[in-house]
């Protein structure tokens, strides 16, 4: 019988994925989509597809000429009722890469219901249609059993996480499309009101606000899976509008927050993959994040961690580094195994590599043994540094030494595009391997350099680690879940103390008029009783990527939008009327040829 529990619409009695060789010498009734059509001597096959897997159609000439003569001219992507008897294929035919391989259905009745014409590609997992031809085209795109089966297990991946926080007591709860601008970190995209002229709402970047007022409430344990949306350059990781999980908790503590998370990521991989991954999750500090890594978000799958090299070089002839180091940069580095034999050629495209991070340079030792090395700068370096250089790196006879001396974010940057570079080159990055991890002790406020001001590291309604606000050593209480090298979602203990969130505000800049415009709803609900509280938000697309081993988001959204923000499906963004303009008290600037 079909896996789906229930009847089935339209008189259907499987599903096309569900028959098995135990069905045998039933009458089905299936419907769905010819993916294929072959006529082999005679008798002609029809592949049949629907959401749930394919079967194979056979037309016999001799037992049912009328269905044959239809099966015949079929053409592929039309769709068609089958009724017919399962039967085993016969010895030697059977196809072991389809769960139905062992099965087909010798038809006695088909019905075209909806005649294809030509689709504008081929509908099958191996195509090789462009990105911007599968978009426009998208009904067509989610046919194929890749993308079918995408969209299905995000669907379990939804209802598992919804299920784990049903049993813990979680509530539901929707919040705003349609809100007030606030400080998320990006673009709000914009939306006029025809009532109240002259204004506009904000669609939403995060339900953060909302959520923490549902604390002060009394609702005490919050999730939903909400749109959120954000006007930003779209990345592989990250797109226009995106799904959420969000989560709000009363009355904790970090350590609440941990373990309620590790357990539902042990949940959700068990369900979705059958893997158990280990917990707790390990922990690790900012400093040691950026220090080692180079970044908050740090790949521990593989080596290759940085060593700081300024000491050895404070001081050196070398005064590229030395002239670093005394005007406050950094020297670091880290050792590439076994990449010493590298070409010069491939090693000038790691110094370009480099420089399109923002780095200065890059400077590369190639180790042949003990102090003797293969250098550019060679010449340049006392046989003590080279020495002190392998020891911090760990760098042995064969491996190649990458060191880059610029400002400390600079390095950084430079240095973990390199590693995470080098470990796909070098095939150091296992496969199958799980690596969560805790990022935590960030700092509170950072230096905007667009903004000239302090600005928020999270957002500003993070509590901080202490009384200490001085934005130049704070330190918050924010906490990041990291899975194999991406950022999975981040989240904080929130103030809720009135008089520290004002002298956050404070800290940022904003004037006494700026808190009660922006704020003022926060603060008025503070002073009738708020409790402790924190949450953390997850972008429930890249968890789907990492789940179904696609690269990039737009692979596991139904309806995505380009890297330019068009939606090739329906032409969106449109030209409004000029009825919609005046009903809106608008007019349009003239167009530009600015992205």
């Amino acid at each position: 019988m079909s896996r789906m529990e229930g009847r089935l619409p339209g008189g259907r009695t499987h599903m096309c994925g569900a028959l098995r060789a135990e069905d045998a010498g039933a009458r089905v009734e299936l419907a769905g989509w010819v993916a294929r059509r072959r006529d082999h001597g005679g008798v002609v096959f029809l592949d049949l597809r629907d959401r749930d897997g394919v079967v194979q159609v056979v037309a016999h000439p001799q037992e049912a000429p009328e269905v044959h003569r239809l099966a015949s001219g079929v053409r592929p992507e039309s769709v068609v009722r089958v009724v017919g008897e399962v039967r085993v294929r016969p010895e030697g035919t059977a196809n072991p890469n389809l769960p139905t391989g062992e099965v087909e259905v010798a038809a006695t009745r088909i019905d075209v219901l909806s005649e294809a014409e030509t689709p504008p590609f081929q509908v099958e997992d191996r195509v090789e249609a462009e990105e911007a031809l599968r978009l426009t085209y998208r009904y067509l795109d989610l046919r194929r059993p890749e993308m079918t089966a995408t969209l299905m297990q995000r669907h379990t991946i939804v209802a598992t996480i919804r299920s784990f926080f049903d049993e813990r007591g979680f509530v539901d709860v929707e919040t705003p499309m349609l809100t007030k601008s606030t400080p998320e970190g990006a673009r709000d995209f914009l939306v006029p009101s025809r009532l109240q002229r002259g204004k506009v709402y904000a669609l939403p970047q995060s339900p953060q606000q909302f959520k923490q007022l549902l604390m002060v409430g009394g609702i005490d344990r919050y999730y939903q899976i909400v749109r959120c949306l954000r006007d930003e350059n779209p990345r592989a990781d990250r797109h226009w509008e995106f799904t959420q999980l969000d989560v709000e908790m009363s009355f904790l503590v970090e350590e609440d927050i941990f373990g309620l998370i590790e357990e539902m990521f042990v949940r959700v991989w068990r369900d979705v993959l059958g893997v158990d991954i280990a917990t707790p999750f390990p922990r690790m500090p900012y400093d040691e994040a950026i220090g080692r890594y180079g970044t908050d978000r740090p790949d521990t799958r593989y080596g290759m961690l940085f060593a700081d090299l300024s000491d050895i070089f404070a001081g050196s002839g070398f005064r590229a580094f030395a002239s670093q180091v005394e005007g406050g940069g950094r020297v670091k580095g880290f050792a590439a195994p076994g990449a010493a034999g590298w070409s010069r050629k491939e090693l000038d495209g790691l110094v370009q590599e480099a420089r399109s991070r923002g780095a200065a340079g890059l400077v590369w030792m190639a180790v042949a043994g003990g102090a003797e090395v293969r250098s550019p700068v060679e010449k340049h370096l006392a046989v003590e540094e080279i020495r002190a250089v392998c020891e911090a790196t760990g760098a042995r006879d064969g491996d190649l030494v990458l060191i880059v001396a610029d400002q400390p974010s600079r390095v950084s940057v430079a240095l973990d595009g390199l590693r995470r570079l080098m470990a796909q080159r070098l095939d150091l990055v296992p496969l199958g391997r799980w690596e969560f991890l805790w990022v935590d002790r960030m700092p509170l406020f950072e230096w905007g350099e667009e903004e000239g001001k302090w600005v928020s590291v999270h957002h500003p309604f993070t509590a901080p680690a202490s009384d200490d606000l001085d934005p130049r050593s704070a330190r918050s209480r924010q906490y990041d879940v990291v899975l194999n090298g991406i950022e999975l979602g981040g989240g904080s203990i929130r103030i809720h103390r009135p008089d520290i969130q004002q002298k956050v505000f404070e800290v940022l800049g904003l004037s006494p008029e700026e808190i009660e415009e922006k704020f003022g709803h926060l603060l008025r609900a503070f002073r009738y009783g708020v409790p402790p509280h924190g949450g953390i938000a997850f972008g429930l697309d890249r968890i789907v990527m990492l789940l179904t081993g696609r690269d990039n988001v737009r692979d596991v959204i139904a309806f995505p939008k380009t890297q330019s923000g068009l939606e090739l499906l329906t032409g969106a963004p449109s030209v409004p009327s000029a009825q919609q303009l005046e009903e809106l008290g608008m007019r349009l600037a003239k167009p530009t040829d600015r992205p």
